[in-house]
C-alpha cells in the first residue's frame, strides 16, 4: 500500500481536523481529484490526490485531528503501513515523588512549556492518567505541595458535575498553543498613553488611520517591525510592512496579513481589508494570507475597552492596540474643552525593544494620528 501522509499545509500549521472526506475504500481517483477537506488554524482547504489510483484505507474519521506526516489515504501499489511506535509493557509504580514541569497545553515545543512544577509521586500520576485528568488543574493539598490521590479524585469529581468538556478545535486550539508559547518566551512590556483624534473630520475610518499611523512609527523606529529568533538570540529587522490585524469571530481569533501597507494608499487599504475580512468570515481566506506578519494591530475598541496589554506571538515583537474612542476633557487654551481621544496599547517584547524605542514608536503614531488629515 501506497501511504500519502498529511502535507505542509503552510508555514507553521502542524496539524489539520478532518471535516469531511470525499472518497472512500473502494474508489478510483484521479489525480489532482478532492481527497478530504481539512480545517487548519487558518482555513479550510481541500487535499487533492498526489496520484490516480484506487484508495485501500482512509486513516482517520471525520473530526479527527491528524498531525502533520501522519498518514492520511492508503493506495493500492507496493509499499507498506509505517510503525506507530506504540509502546507495550507494564510502567511500575513506585512511591518516590516525581518533580515534572506542568504542560501548559498539550504539542507545545519543550521550550514553550510552562516552568511550574507538579510533585506528585508515580501512583498518583498513574490515577491521574486513569480519570484522565491533568495535573496541572490539580489543587495540591498534601505536604510541601504534593498532589495526593485524594485531590486528583477530588477533581474528577468537580469535572464529572460540570459535563463533558468543549474539545479545542481548529482555530481555538491554535489559539491556546500560540497564547501559550507567547506566554512562555516573550518578555513582553507594555506602554499607554492617548491620541488626541477631535482634529478628523466626520466619517474618518479608524482602521486605515490607525495603519497609516503604525507605519509612521515604524518609520521613526524601525526595530518594532522585526522577527526575533530567540533560541538563537538573532533579530531580523524587516523594511517591508507586513501587518497582520486581528480580527474577531465565533469560531476564534484570526490574524490575517495585509502585505506591503506602507505603499499602498488608503482606497486600495480599504478594499484589501473588506476583501481579507469577508474570505476570513467565509473561512476560503488562502493559508499564505494568514502568515508572514511582521507587526500586528488589534482595534479591540471597535467591541469594548480603552487600555488592554496584547500579547505579542513570536517571531514578531510588537504588537499596537487601540480602544474604545471617547470623549473626555482636556485644557484648550487655558479653558477644559470636550475632545474626541483614541487609547493606545503598545505591547512589545523587552528582549529586544527597549523601552526608549517603544515609547518613540508610540509618540510617532500618536503625532500622526493627531493630525486633521
Amino acid at each position: 500500500m501506497n501511504i500519502f501522509k498529511l502535507p505542509d499545509l503552510g508555514e507553521g500549521l502542524q496539524e489539520a481536523e478532518i471535516i469531511d472526506w470525499h472518497v472512500k475504500a473502494g474508489d478510483t481517483v484521479a489525480a489532482d481529484q478532492p481527497l478530504v477537506s481539512v480545517e487548519t488554524a487558518k482555513a479550510i482547504v481541500d487535499i487533492p490526490s498526489p496520484q490516480a489510483g484506487r484508495v485501500e484505507k482512509l486513516f482517520g474519521s471525520k473530526g479527527d485531528i491528524v498531525h502533520l506526516g501522519a498518514p492520511l489515504i492508503g493506495f493500492e501499489g507496493t509499499g507498506t503501513e509505517q510503525d506507530t511506535g506504540t509502546v507495550v509493557g507494564e510502567m511500575q509504580v513506585g512511591e518516590r515523588v516525581v518533580h515534572e514541569a506542568a504542560s501548559g497545553f498539550a504539542g507545545l515545543a519543550d521550550g514553550a512549556r510552562g516552568a511550574t512544577a507538579i510533585k506528585a509521586t508515580p501512583a498518583v500520576r498513574a490515577l491521574a492518567r486513569k480519570l484522565d485528568i491533568d495535573l496541572a488543574m490539580v489543587t495540591p493539598s498534601g505536604a510541601d505541595g504534593i498532589v495526593t490521590s485524594g485531590d486528583v479524585q477530588r477533581t474528577a469529581k468537580l469535572l464529572a458535575e460540570l459535563g463533558p468538556p468543549e474539545e479545542l478545535r481548529g482555530v481555538r486550539r491554535a489559539m491556546a498553543q500560540n497564547m501559550a508559547r507567547a506566554q512562555s518566551e516573550v518578555a513582553a512590556a507594555t506602554v499607554i498613553d492617548d491620541a488626541d483624534i477631535h482634529a478628523w473630520p466626520p466619517g474618518t475610518d479608524v482602521t486605515i488611520r490607525l495603519i497609516r499611523a503604525l507605519v509612521a512609527g515604524c518609520r521613526v523606529e524601525p526595530g518594532l517591525n522585526a522577527w526575533f529568533d530567540g533560541r538563537a538570540a538573532r533579530r531580523h529587522v524587516l523594511t517591508k510592512i507586513d501587518l497582520g490585524i486581528a480580527v474577531d469571530l465565533p469560531d476564534g481569533l484570526f490574524v490575517p496579513v495585509m502585505r506591503d501597507v506602507a505603499h499602498r494608499d488608503a482606497t486600495d487599504l480599504r478594499e484589501g481589508l473588506n476583501r481579507m475580512r469577508d474570505d476570513v468570515r467565509a473561512r476560503k481566506i488562502p493559508p499564505e494570507e494568514m502568515r508572514g506578519s511582521t507587526i500586528t494591530l488589534s482595534n479591540f475598541g471597535m467591541i469594548a475597552g480603552k487600555y488592554a496589554a496584547p500579547v505579542v506571538v513570536p517571531p514578531t515583537v510588537a504588537i499596537l492596540g487601540a480602544g474604545r474612542v471617547h470623549d473626555a476633557v482636556v485644557a484648550q487654551d487655558g479653558a477644559p474643552a470636550v475632545h474626541r481621544m483614541l487609547p493606545l496599547s503598545l505591547t512589545f517584547d523587552h528582549r529586544v525593544v527597549t523601552g526608549g524605542e517603544a515609547a518613540r514608536f508610540l509618540a510617532a503614531v500618536i503625532a500622526d494620528l493627531q493630525l486633521a488629515q
